[in-house]
């Protein structure tokens, strides 16, 4: 049974950070959520206070296929954001897969804004090193991890914060939400429609 308790956004961090602590050797957490719900904040922010431990953040967005792939549909085809535009393969060989054995990671594979390879050097992180990883739809592709956490928003919610631009995405925001079930799946569910006052939802 899920049981849901009120705290604050550092406490949101402190709750992450501890579920990481009690994991032995390497550590995946994936770190799902709507842009509107900004994922990547939070990512930053659990990396920062990991410290001394050794972490890396690595955003989904940086492992976006070619814009040429991306749009081969349109800008704004919503089916294609959510099927098309993140590159799964490239997340797990370079990323997730290889992290417990080797501690290996590769930030970036591109820029998001400029289409660019971002010609990153691979990671090498200790044997109790941290790999988070950030960004929307994450969750219900078959990648490892061993903490998940997933940014909750009622539709409502998701509909107010979601700027003007960005709206044509939230059709392909509630298939996943339907196909994939975010909320079932994650160890750790955060409920942020009033980012200011998020509520921590949990297993007993």
């Amino acid at each position: 049974m899920r049981q849901v308790r009120a705290t604050t956004p550092s406490g949101v961090v402190t709750a992450i950070v501890s579920r990481v602590h009690e994991r032995e050797g390497r550590v995946r957490v994936i770190i799902d959520g709507a842009e509107a719900a900004d994922p990547d904040a939070l990512g930053a922010a659990v990396v920062e206070a990991l410290a001394p431990r050794t972490a890396v953040h690595v955003r989904a967005d940086r492992f976006w296929r070619p814009a040429g792939q991306r749009f081969e549909y349109g800008k704004q085809d919503a089916d294609a954001y959510l099927d098309l535009w993140l590159d799964v393969d490239a997340l797990r060989r370079e990323v997730l897969d290889p992290f417990p054995a080797t501690g290996r990671v590769l930030p970036g594979l591109r820029d998001p804004e400029t289409d660019r390879s971002l010609r990153a050097t691979p990671v090498e992180l200790p044997d109790d090193g941290v790999v988070v990883l950030s960004g929307s739809t994450l969750l219900g592709r078959w990648l490892d991890a061993d903490l998940t956490v997933h940014l909750r928003l009622t539709p409502a919610a998701l509909r107010r914060r979601t700027p003007e631009d960005q709206q044509w995405t939230l059709p392909a925001l509630k298939r996943y939400a339907e196909d994939n079930h975010p909320e079932g799946s994650a160890d750790l569910v955060v409920r942020c429609d009033d980012p200011r006052h998020p509520a921590l939802e949990y297993s007993d």
